[in-house]
């Protein structure tokens, strides 16, 4: 008989855990339910103001640390790395949960642009991880873990939005492959539309509700936006033990918007 027992929230106690995006949206409920199942946290972004406030207000404030970061910047992403592995000693878990569109909504979107989505969507992920990697102990168990989009393989968003999504879904891929036999589980989901504080869908609703009620009802399937509630159990099952035969695959979270697939 099966001794298995799905602790999740003993399997996360004491891990030492990097968030990018750490100062709203899922960034900031995710550091929130993090330091509530103990674990250690350095909270990545560009608002120090909104992270300190964050610490502030979650569990054992101490045991965190709030790094500013503009992730365009690949030598501020170094050095705060490096800051939050002098303060962790070492890594558990790196979630990658900053990322944006930008409002870049044109079609025929300029090299310019399409640079700097690729740079927030994928290749600060690529860097960071670059880092972690190179500094990891050869018998440690590491988990990168992104958040992408459905718009990975719906093409629900911009083009170069789309794009870039699409991009990180397939170096999730790829990089899981190789990375798995070093111990290292690479992962990630891909939401559908949810709401949470400050991020897209809030400030659509904050800023158009004509046009946040008419995206609900052509594209949701169940006629109501997602919730954090609804995204953390699955971000945090990638974070556990538990998903040690997940390496490099996307999973989807889109409550029937889309057509996506494991990947």
């Amino acid at each position: 008989m099966s001794k298995l027992n799905l602790d999740l929230e003993k399997d996360l106690r004491g891990k030492n855990v990097i968030v990018t995006g750490a100062s709203r949206g899922l960034g900031a409920k995710t550091c929130e339910l993090l330091a509530l199942k103990g674990a250690n946290i350095a909270m990545l972004a560009r608002s120090l103001k909104d992270m300190r406030k964050l610490k502030n207000k979650i569990k054992n404030s101490k045991k965190h640390i709030c790094i500013k970061v503009d992730f365009e910047q690949n030598d501020q992403i170094e050095t705060a790395i490096k800051e939050a592995q002098k303060f962790l000693k070492k890594i558990d878990i790196v979630l990658h949960i900053a990322g944006g569109g930008y409002g870049l909504s044109d079609p025929l979107i300029n090299n310019n642009d399409i640079n700097k989505l690729l740079q927030i969507n994928l290749l600060a992920a690529m860097e960071i991880n670059r880092i972690v990697v190179s500094t990891k102990k050869k018998n440690k168990t590491l988990k990168l873990i992104h958040v992408g989009s459905i718009s990975s393989y719906e093409a629900t968003g911009s083009v170069g939005y789309n794009l870039s999504k699409s991009a990180l879904a397939t170096y999730v891929r790829s990089l899981g492959r190789e990375l798995y036999k070093l111990n290292i589980i690479v992962t990630g989901i891909m939401p559908g539309g949810f709401i949470a504080p400050n991020n897209a869908m809030q400030r659509l609703k904050d800023k158009n509700l004509r046009a946040y009620n008419k995206f609900i009802k052509n594209r949701l399937p169940r006629k109501r936006m997602g919730t954090t509630d609804e995204i953390l159990p699955m971000l945090f099952f990638l974070c556990s033990k538990y998903s040690s035969m997940m390496g490099g695959c996307m999973v989807p979270i889109d409550a029937g918007e889309g057509k996506t697939y494991l990947v």
